[in-house]
């Protein structure tokens, strides 16, 4: 305040201010002092407290929590109980999509676009049966058996490891002999009955011991029509591989490659018959680039059949799924000749 009245003094005389302003004068009449023209006014402000502005009655427990502990106790659950009362709950969200799925080197079309189709008669055909040219071609069985996952050959060594301890080794071999038995067996009764063959004539033990199989896919005969190929080979002109098909024929009106399985365990769903869809897959992209075969497949159809007698399943490959399946056939076939 007695600064402030000097300086109005000083003001009111011309020339005052320059005077004093000037160095000789400074430095004799205030050597100690230091003159500021701007005033600066001191004040004690209470500081404010910032709980003062949190709603207290919203956050009581978070803010009681904070001001009065004197060891930490938090835990995981009193984190995630703070967490959800500061921000909300947290917000639900998709889990980020995997990346694309990998595609063949060498892509071939599942269809033939540059084969010719000759005209379906409507006579009827006995259905073909191409003797299989054993070359140095691989087969469609060879290719999978030579290309499973780190995973599928686990759980199969821990199966056979299984079977070798209930039936011993030499049991273990006479039960997949056994196995294998009743499989040609059935392919060769199902075989009798397309060609509408006696099977009185069969000996009547191998009939018995493929019977509970048989009578689980009536239901399944009955929605197959048109055979139009039975146990013949077909091999890929450009891929060259080779393979033998179990039936070619309608089913429920759409023709499909059929591939007949035994199971002594249900398999009621399509991912439970592990490797046979690319097995049909394989096939059916066989039979479209084979000059032997005057028609194209787009379907294709895995049936389960049971010792039991249980109904079958039948699993129905759409054009979709086949050519799902049919990339998927191409990366083990690129991955075996990789290998070999």
């Amino acid at each position: 305040l007695v600064r402030m009245q000097f300086l109005q003094i000083l003001s009111r005389k011309p020339g005052s201010l320059e005077v004093l302003f000037q160095i000789p004068f400074c430095q004799k009449q205030f050597p100690y002092a230091c003159l500021s023209t701007s005033a600066c006014v001191y004040s004690k402000k209470k500081k404010g407290n910032s709980y003062d502005q949190v709603d207290q009655e919203k956050y009581k427990n978070l803010v009681h929590s904070v001001i009065s502990y004197k060891t930490s106790a938090q835990t995981p659950e009193t984190i995630l109980e703070e967490d959800n009362l500061l921000y909300g709950p947290p917000a639900k969200h998709t889990p980020p999509t995997k990346a694309g799925t990998k595609t063949p080197k060498n892509w071939v079309p599942l269809i033939n676009p540059s084969k010719r189709i000759l005209p379906v008669s409507s006579d009827s055909k006995v259905p073909m049966k191409i003797r299989l040219q054993r070359t140095k071609m691989p087969s469609v069985t060879r290719i999978l058996q030579q290309t499973l996952s780190p995973q599928q050959v686990f759980y199969l060594e821990r199966w056979k490891q299984k079977m070798i301890e209930e039936l011993g080794k030499e049991g273990f071999e006479e039960y997949t002999k056994n196995l294998f038995l009743q499989g040609e067996l059935f392919h060769s009764a199902l075989e009798s009955i397309f060609l509408s063959e006696e099977t009185a004539a069969r000996d009547q033990g191998e009939v018995d011991v493929v019977a509970g199989y048989l009578s689980s896919v009536e239901g399944v005969l009955e929605d197959i029509s048109e055979v139009k190929a039975l146990e013949s080979g077909v091999h890929h002109e450009s891929l060259q591989y080779l393979g033998l098909v179990d039936c070619v024929a309608k089913y429920r009106g759409q023709l499909c490659v059929i591939d007949w399985k035994t199971s002594e365990k249900p398999k009621p769903f399509l991912q439970n018959t592990y490797d046979n869809p690319l097995q049909v897959a394989a096939y059916i992209g066989a039979i479209n680039h084979d000059a032997n075969y005057d028609f194209q497949v787009r379907c294709g159809l895995v049936v389960v059949a049971y010792k039991d007698g249980s109904p079958a399943h039948p699993h129905f490959m759409d054009p979709d799924l086949c050519s799902h399946y049919w990339n998927k056939w191409l990366l083990r076939l690129e991955e075996y000749m990789d290998k070999n």
